[in-house]
């Protein structure tokens, strides 16, 4: 089998892609949840369905939990 230094170095940008690309989708999937249990726990139907529809990499879900999620004073 004849490797050439070409699809060496195709293999290698390949898989630093498919490792970009699984670290964003494991960063998007945390936020997600995240956002996803507080508007659940805070019945916000309205941003549970925007949160579980759209993917943004996880720049929605930030900007909900910081700005839009309804603060608990309760303390249990």
């Amino acid at each position: 089998m004849n490797i050439t230094v070409s699809s060496m170095r195709h293999l290698t940008i390949s898989s630093n892609l498919a490792t970009v690309l699984g670290l964003l989708i494991l960063w998007e999937l945390v936020w997600k949840l995240v956002a996803l249990w507080h508007a659940g726990r805070n019945n916000q139907l309205g941003w549970f369905l925007v949160v579980g529809i759209i993917n943004t990499a996880g720049i929605l879900e930030i900007i909900y939990l910081l700005f839009f999620q309804i603060k608990n004073t309760d303390s249990k």
